[in-house]
Parts: C-alpha cells; sequence; structure tokens
C-alpha cells in the first residue's frame, strides 16, 4: 500500500499524561506526527486532537484501534485530505518600510487573505489561514523581502460527513437500558451458595 497523508481526529477526556501515552504509541511504531493540534470540542468535558501522520491505510487503521484501547480516548477517525475541512495558521514578522514602501508585497498580503495583528515603526506582524502550500507560497515570497520571523500552527480539521461527537454523546445518554439485564438471582442467597 502506498502512504499518504491522513488526519486522524481523536476525542478523549482531558487528563494528564494522555498526551505522552498517545505520543508514546505512534514513537513506538516509528510514526513521525506531522502535526499535533489538541482542543476542547463541542461537548464539555470532552477534548479533541487533530493528528497528521504519512503511512499507509492499513497501519492508519491499526493504529486507530489501538488508540481506541486507551482508557481515557472515546473514538478514534482517519480520513484523508479529500473528507475533511482543514486550515493552518500562520503568522509573518516583516519589516515595516518594506510593506510600506513596496506595493507588491501589499498586494500579496492582500492575496492571500492576511491581515494585520501588530504595527509598530520597525516591523508589522500579519496572520493567514489556509492550506500548507499556500502558507508555504507566501512565505517564499516574503523571504525575498526580508521575513524577519514566521510561525505555523497545526492543523485544524473538520470531518465533512460527521455529525460530531455531540451526536454520538447523546445518543449514549439517550440508550434505554438492555432488556436482557438480569439480577444475580443469588445476592440474597449468599450463605447458602457460599458455604465452607
Amino acid at each position: 500500500m502506498e502512504k499518504q497523508e491522513f488526519t486522524i481526529t481523536l476525542y478523549t477526556e482531558n487528563s494528564v499524561g494522555l498526551i505522552g501515552r498517545i505520543s508514546g504509541i505512534f514513537s513506538r511504531r516509528k510514526i513521525n506526527i506531522e502535526s499535533l493540534n489538541t482542543s476542547p470540542s463541542e461537548v464539555e468535558g470532552i477534548h479533541r486532537f487533530t493528528i497528521v501522520i504519512h503511512e499507509n491505510e492499513e497501519v492508519v487503521r491499526k493504529l486507530c484501534r489501538q488508540l481506541e484501547k486507551q482508557i481515557d480516548v472515546m473514538k478514534a477517525y482517519y480520513n484523508t485530505d479529500d473528507e475533511i475541512v482543514w486550515q493552518e495558521q500562520a503568522l509573518y514578522k516583516v519589516p515595516a518600510d518594506v510593506v510600506t514602501e513596496k506595493v507588491y508585497v501589499e498586494r500579496l498580503l492582500r492575496q492571500y487573505g492576511a491581515s494585520t495583528v501588530v504595527i509598530r515603526q520597525d516591523y508589522i506582524v500579519f496572520e493567514t489561514a489556509g492550506h500548507r502550500e499556500e502558507i508555504d507560497r507566501l512565505t517564499e515570497e516574503l523571504n525575498k523581502y526580508g521575513l524577519i520571523e514566521f510561525v505555523r500552527g497545526a492543523r485544524i480539521a473538520i470531518i465533512k460527513n460527521s455529525a460530531g461527537i455531540h451526536q454520538k454523546v447523546l445518543q449514549f445518554e439517550n440508550r434505554e437500558p438492555s432488556p436482557h439485564i438480569v439480577e444475580n438471582e443469588y445476592l440474597d442467597k449468599r450463605d447458602d451458595v457460599f458455604t465452607m
């Protein structure tokens, strides 16, 4: 099987040491994490991990099953780029004189939808969001004009064909007890059953 980029989405409880256990699973399998983001989800008390890896589908499927065995992991999904809506965010620090004197740089920033975050006499900080290729292209262009500093955030993603974890939690909470529950018929006969 051919390797490709997958985005793994984990819904978890927010517990101490979980990120270490999750990264340990990747390390033992010698899988490099390209991007890792964690944040609260739409359901209170449930956190969402978004992890990007480059691997084949069979390995990713097994990895997700192993991740779900962790006591704090509720659900693990994996998707290709076509199955999600995703963005990465970036911040750029550019010399102020370059932006004010070069019309091309201002046009370039506008073309990529960059918005101003901080304006100082010596530099201006811009932010933008987009796919990795767009951010790479803008970074490459700004390097020609003395880019001072650059930082990219981890991928954030939403699965296109998913109702999210909220729907699954509601289904779980509304589920009635199974009709096959059997009370322990020997509970009140302890002395008769356990004799020595």
